[in-house]
């Protein structure tokens, strides 16, 4: 009989242990892009970033124009080189870096800075700034409700993609 006791505590506690109420969870998840020269090629750009949602809200009602923005939610946005590139004629050395931006209506000011480990915006400093890059706004004709980026080849590099809702941010860079 005491052992049926203990084999009856351990298995109520082993339930206790595996039946996790997992509320409030993050309504933002966590994403990764990777840019490669092919398919199952090592990555030459990684970004790691939260995916906010529209939810029948509009990109403007949730990112200010002129405003520094963490080009995602949650953490700030990271983004790694892993050897050099060249963005709008400035030299990135490998490494990671946040990546910020700030919203405008015909263009964008994507900012890499040297500051990681960081939430939102509210630590952004100016002063660590890598480079301000600007990069073309453009109406994108397939609407995207969770914020998403992504790499698209071409023969000098990549572009990298920001995707909301009906704005389609791009942005070269070089090999």
């Amino acid at each position: 009989m005491k052992s049926f006791a203990i084999v009856a505590f351990f298995f109520g506690f082993t339930l206790l242990l595996t039946a996790q109420n997992f509320t409030n969870l993050d309504r933002s998840p966590l994403d990764i892009s990777y840019a490669r020269p092919e398919r199952m090629a090592d990555p030459d750009i990684r970004v790691i970033y939260s995916r906010p949602q529209l939810k029948g809200r509009t990109v403007d009602d949730l990112v200010s124009n002129g405003k520094i923005w963490r080009t995602g939610a949650n953490e700030t946005t990271e983004i790694t080189f892993f050897s050099s590139f060249l963005i709008q004629g400035k030299r990135i050395d490998p490494g990671t870096y946040t990546l910020y931006s700030i919203p405008g209506m015909r263009n964008w000011t994507i900012i890499l800075n040297s500051k990681r480990n960081t939430w939102g915006a509210y630590a952004y400093e100016e002063s660590l700034d890598i480079g301000r890059f600007e990069a073309k706004v453009e109406v994108n004709e397939n609407p995207v409700e969770a914020f998403s980026i992504a790499f698209d080849r071409t023969d000098s590099g990549y572009t990298l993609y920001l995707a909301w809702g009906d704005t389609l941010v791009s942005l070269d860079i070089q090999s």
